[in-house]
């Protein structure tokens, strides 16, 4: 009983190390190291999903391997992997420009996007309360953006596209996977969503990102730790997926649930205190109205059940 609870809370500490460092490292190395090819960087990610996924699987049986059954499932997955790549270029653009506490406040509208993508898509209603849980969700963002002392209009787009195209892949996969002959776990999903986005991303980063690949082997003569930087970098993402995977297997949806609402505000806590960007009373009073009204709108939607 011991030896379990103490893997459980390795396996948490691992998911909020994870996902706060490869929020973190993005940040330092879109801004403060200067490194501004975001396209570029998130196909290192991908390349770093496709591979790190496959030995997973394939050598060290995290979990079973789940074949492509036809073209049409192959299709879905490509559409899902489209959508995936926008999302993560999106978050990673964004925080170009914004720093970290808001690009977390903006992310925390997901539930509002799900929510609307949800009905538009499937017409699927949810109760009248879980619809009102989302106006501090909504209302929380709008106050944090004009209390946000370096707020930049561009990054604040790309932010709300990576948002909405997260909450899009997530809807979409319930409605594209929803047969059991076609369902994958989230390993096996991103072990093929992978390879699609390196496709889509490399011609994107050289025809968009000029010379990038010539740019980053003058940097890494330069300054080796350039590379160090990217593998790290690239290996936590995947690390992301993975301890998200296994903390969802090893706790209950509630822990989950919780844990989920705050690891939002970690992120931001050590943001402000490694970046020291200025935050305002209005732009964290913003931040915490929208939390509220993600915990609110987790409790409707579990009672709503």
């Amino acid at each position: 009983m011991a030896s379990s609870r103490v893997f459980t809370v390795g396996l948490i500490t691992a998911w909020y190390s994870s996902n706060i460092g490869v929020l973190l490292l993005n940040k330092f190395l879109l801004t403060n190291y200067g490194f501004k090819y975001p396209i570029f960087l998130t196909l290192c990610h991908m390349l770093a999903c496709s591979l790190l996924s496959y030995i997973a699987i394939a050598w060290l049986k995290v979990v079973p391997m789940q074949s492509i059954r036809s073209r049409v499932q192959f299709m879905k997955i490509s559409s899902l992997g489209f959508i995936f790549c926008l999302s993560v270029v999106g978050g990673n653009i964004s925080l170009r420009y914004l720093a970290v506490s808001f690009n977390q406040a903006v992310g925390a509208t997901t539930p509002f996007f799900t929510a609307v993508f949800a009905y538009l898509m499937t017409l699927k209603k949810e109760g009248s309360l879980t619809y009102v849980t989302l106006i501090p969700v909504v209302t929380g963002v709008i106050i944090a953006s004009g209390g946000e002392p370096s707020f930049h209009l561009f990054g604040f787009m790309m932010c709300i596209a990576a948002t909405a195209a997260r909450a899009l892949k997530s809807v979409l996969q319930g409605i594209l996977l929803s047969s059991e002959a076609e369902k994958l776990n989230s390993m096996n999903l991103l072990m093929y969503m992978g390879p699609v986005a390196c496709v889509i991303l490399l011609p994107a980063a050289l025809f968009m990102e000029e010379n990038v690949v010539g740019i980053t082997i003058a940097l890494a003569r330069d300054d080796v730790s350039i590379v160090w930087y990217l593998i790290f970098n690239s290996a936590l993402a995947y690390f992301v997926n993975l301890t998200n995977f296994l903390v969802t297997k090893h706790t209950s949806p509630l822990t989950l649930q919780v844990l989920g609402n705050a690891k939002g505000a970690v992120a931001v806590v050590v943001s402000i205190l490694i970046f020291r960007n200025p935050v305002s009373v209005t732009g964290m009073m913003g931040y915490g109205l929208t939390v509220t009204g993600v915990i609110l709108y987790s409790e409707a939607k579990k009672r709503g059940r």
